[in-house]
């Protein structure tokens, strides 16, 4: 690969190839020896053994369990994936596109099962400290929980992305190639993301649902008794939906924005490259320079996390975040200064980054602030009052959310034009370790104090773990708003890539285009609520089959509700499985088939020559964007501030626990959980599955 002529002696050495074959891969290696090195500390911390430990072990057999389906069901899918893209692709890149696509698949799964093996070291450790030291320590090891989560996502998506750029960038009969061959990648990885989200989704819902309705509404027992045969499930669901599953989300968002920016670049030009005073090549390098820089950044943001951790929780997960998104903005700057190229790059990024922190705070405020007090006061006069208020709530958190995504994209593309866009995803996703490490740390902290209620360690271990869960709460809320952001903004970088790998033309005083464009974005837009409705449907059915057994446990052995006997968690545990991995079928067939059947079914049946399939399927992607953000986020709010008005009222507002107030916000919890952990998520992995998978298959149209 060519090297760039532009800036300092230092840069011209750094611009080559090498700054690829060895920084990139080598920070992602160091980024898994830091997460290695934390894994350990945790797992040397005390499990306090005893009833804890045999609780925490049952959580973590339960995951295992789900996470040996999934990887069976996944490996069906990757064999005849694989075996397509061998078979049907272009032959100059097919077979490095393949090896590229199982090692997407690798990599996910790799960073979704570490991270959910952490996740249950670290809930039983959590507990014991909070039970034995006090809340900094157990705020330590919750965090540190989440920091391997997060640093695992963003070291694996280094090392693989760099592995394989540094390798075929260097082959002469590859180097032309190079953003598909990265292609195959962002699919293996949309592909786990697409299992392991909605699958898991699936599973945490179903366990929930059927948990909370039985006891806390029928039998009138707490939310995390021991006595409740569902309550390890909802325990294990909060791993494989929460930290796998969201891990798997980040990770796809994550290099699908890298890899888009790479195509762009590689569809633009030396032309437009002269204009902002670089190289082709340092254009297509600069994605994997900027999440280099932003792995470091995040390192950093751990650090100021485990230094503040005697404050406030709340105050020292605020000043990480911050801290780590403040770096990588400066060192954004600091990169394009670096190489010689222009300060509006630097611009695109940062509008990136704050529209991601500008998400996160609206998405706070709905999820966590005025509105969940509105909708529990609400809830005073019945259960229909307060569904009304938090689907109006919903209804309203999209909109703010929408603005900023469409200024991050107007002030992108006048900063860079598409490849503006591209780093603007790049920007939101740089920080990934820290952002995935807080999002992680919530299912931690509540399975802590599921542990520690099952476990009876009293009222004081469990004051100070319901004080991280209430942190962890509003932490998973934001990190939903910003998965859906990254999301659209990475999706929207992939449809630009497809769009200018097709070269087609959207001429709107086309009447051929019209057609052909508006067809698709009529389809496209519906999409997402058919695949939203495959999801709310396999909740709904998964969930009463977990009401059926729980109550038949119940009527079978009386000696259960009075704590003589103990319960069956496992056949609730496979129940949750079973379901999830048979309703996975429906949304992955949707989700890679749809761009497929639109893309060579319009090729087939519209005039030759217009491009039919691809301008169609652009209409498609484009239409499936819009609806699968705004469903997105209005299902995700709506469900957490449901979730957050119930635990207001467990607060003792509004009448406090046991009122009708209370009664009826569970019911509005209960009928938001699929909307904020299964359906609302799902939408995420949707679009971005279309989008890889029609940037893949578009040198065919």
């Amino acid at each position: 690969m060519e090297r760039g002529d532009q800036g300092p002696p230092f840069s011209n050495v750094l611009n080559s190839i090498e700054m690829q074959a060895f920084i990139t891969p080598l920070f992602g290696v160091i980024g898994l020896v830091l997460a290695a090195i934390i894994f350990f500390d945790i797992k040397k911390q005390s499990a306090g053994g005893g009833k804890a430990e045999k609780i925490a072990e049952k959580i973590h057999h339960g995951a295992m369990v789900f996470m040996t389906r999934e990887f069976k069901l996944i490996a069906l899918f990757a064999i005849a994936l694989g075996l397509a893209l061998f078979l049907f692709q272009k032959p100059e890149y097919r077979g490095p596109q393949s090896i590229a696509f199982f090692m997407g698949c690798l990599a996910s799964s790799a960073a979704g099962y570490i991270g959910m093996k952490t996740a249950t070291l670290a809930n039983v450790r959590t507990c014991v400290a909070a039970n034995e030291t006090g809340p900094a320590r157990a705020l330590k090891i919750a965090f540190s929980g989440g920091a391997v989560m997060g640093l695992t996502v963003a070291a694996m998506g280094l090392l693989g992305l760099g592995t394989l750029f540094a390798f075929y960038s260097e082959s002469p009969a590859h180097k032309d190639h190079l953003p598909e061959i990265l292609e195959g990648f962002a699919m293996g990885a949309s592909l786990v993301a697409l299992f392991y989200r909605v699958g898991g989704g699936i599973f945490t819902k179903a366990a929930d649902v059927g948990t909370d309705l039985v006891g806390k509404v029928e039998a009138g027992i707490p939310e995390d008794d021991p006595r409740n045969p569902g309550v390890i499930a909802d325990n294990v669901g909060d791993n494989v939906g929460d930290v796998a599953g969201m891990g798997s989300d980040i990770f796809e968002s994550y290099c699908g924005a890298q890899i888009a920016t790479v195509a762009i670049a590689a569809s633009s030009g030396a032309a437009y490259a002269a204009q902002i005073g670089a190289s082709e090549s340092m254009l297509m390098q600069l994605p994997l320079i900027l999440t280099t820089v932003g792995i470091v950044c995040s390192v950093l943001g751990i650090l100021m996390v485990n230094i503040s951790a005697g404050k406030n929780p709340a105050l020292a997960l605020r000043i990480g975040t911050i801290g780590a998104a403040a770096l990588f903005i400066i060192a954004a700057f600091g990169v394009t200064s670096f190489f010689g190229l222009s300060a509006k790059l630097g611009v695109a990024v940062l509008c990136g980054s704050i529209g991601g922190v500008i998400i996160g705070l609206i998405t706070e405020h709905y999820t966590g602030g005025k509105p969940i007090r509105t909708i529990a006061s609400q809830g005073e006069t019945g259960v229909a009052t307060l569904v009304i208020c938090g689907l109006s709530v919903g209804l309203q958190s999209v909109v703010l959310p929408i603005l900023t995504i469409a200024a991050t994209l107007y002030g992108s593309y006048e900063c860079a034009g598409l490849y503006g866009v591209g780093l603007a995803a790049i920007g939101m996703l740089g920080t990934v370790g820290i952002t995935m490490a807080i999002d992680a740390y919530g299912p931690i902290a509540d399975n802590a104090g599921g542990i520690a209620e099952m476990a009876e360690m009293g009222d004081k271990t469990r004051e100070i773990t319901d004080s991280l869960d209430v942190v962890g709460n509003t932490t998973a809320a934001i990190g939903k708003g910003f998965a859906i952001g990254a999301a659209g903004l990475a999706a929207l970088a992939l449809i630009t890539a497809f769009i200018q790998k097709t070269g087609i033309s959207l001429d709107l005083a086309s009447p051929d285009s019209l057609r052909y464009f508006f067809v698709g974005l009529l389809i496209g837009g519906a999409v997402p609520f058919f695949n939203g409705s495959l999801t709310m449907d396999a909740v709904g059915k998964a969930a009463g089959s977990m009401i059926e057994e729980i109550r038949r446990q119940f009527k079978a052995e009386p000696g259960i509700l009075k704590g003589t006997v103990e319960p069956d968690s496992n056949r609730c545990i496979d129940i949750a499985t079973k379901a999830a991995t048979k309703s996975m079928i429906g949304p992955a067939l949707l989700a890679v088939g749809t761009p497929i059947v639109v893309g060579f079914g319009f090729n087939f049946i519209g005039a030759e020559g217009a491009q039919a399939g691809a301008k169609t399927l652009a209409g498609c992607l484009i239409g499936a964007l819009l609806g699968c953000v705004l469903l997105a986020l209005f299902m995700s709010n709506a469900g957490g501030a449901w979730d957050n008005a119930k635990k207001h009222v467990e607060d003792g507002n509004n009448g406090g626990k046991g009122s009708d107030t209370h009664s009826a916000s569970i019911v509005g919890d209960t009928v938001g959980d699929p909307l904020k952990d299964t359906s609302g998520p799902s939408m995420n992995i949707l679009i971005n599955v279309m989008a890889i998978v029609s940037l893949v298959i578009a040198g065919l149209l």
